[in-house]
């Protein structure tokens, strides 16, 4: 069983963030990209990661290795679900510094195939109303951009 407890979120009125990007590749290699601890390290670089893919694996990303535990990265976070080569869905924290550390949201990432390429949506979701919220909304607006900026350069 996956704990929800941490995520405050519930009902239709949650705030979302959506970005695309279009990767010159097909879906089934992006959707590795991120479904690998390995290919994720290729492109997104974190110094390390523990990812198992399965409903409740960890997907974590570790940015910070020397940090206190629990200020890593993406450490707590887990696969929600995954349709293999279309689909993944994992729950999210804020970073460290951001007072909402410990209130999770979720991102959805799809990829679909057009013609020689695969487009990539990424929907991050969840927030809720407030400053706090605010501010982790704007953190990963500009994140999630740069994030789908090096998976795309990746493959160009």
């Amino acid at each position: 069983m996956i704990d929800t407890s941490t995520i405050p979120g519930e009902g239709k009125h949650l705030r979302s963030l959506a970005k695309e990007t279009i990767v010159l590749t097909d879906p089934a290699t992006v959707w590795t990209a991120w479904t690998s601890s390995d290919e994720i390290g290729a492109w997104w670089g974190p110094p390390a990661s523990n990812i198992e893919l399965r409903v409740g694996g960890p997907f974590e990303l570790l940015f910070t290795e020397e940090a206190e535990p629990g200020s890593k990265g993406s450490e707590g976070c887990k696969f929600l679900g995954y349709v293999p080569g279309e689909m993944i869905s994992f729950t999210w924290n804020a970073p460290p510094h951001l007072p909402l550390r410990s209130s999770n949201t979720w991102v959805v990432i799809t990829f679909t195939r057009e013609s020689d390429h695969t487009r990539v949506r990424l929907v991050h979701t969840g927030f809720l109303v407030g400053t706090d919220w605010d501010d982790y909304m704007a953190y990963f607006d500009e994140a999630w951009g740069s994030v789908l900026g090096r998976l795309t350069d990746h493959w160009s």
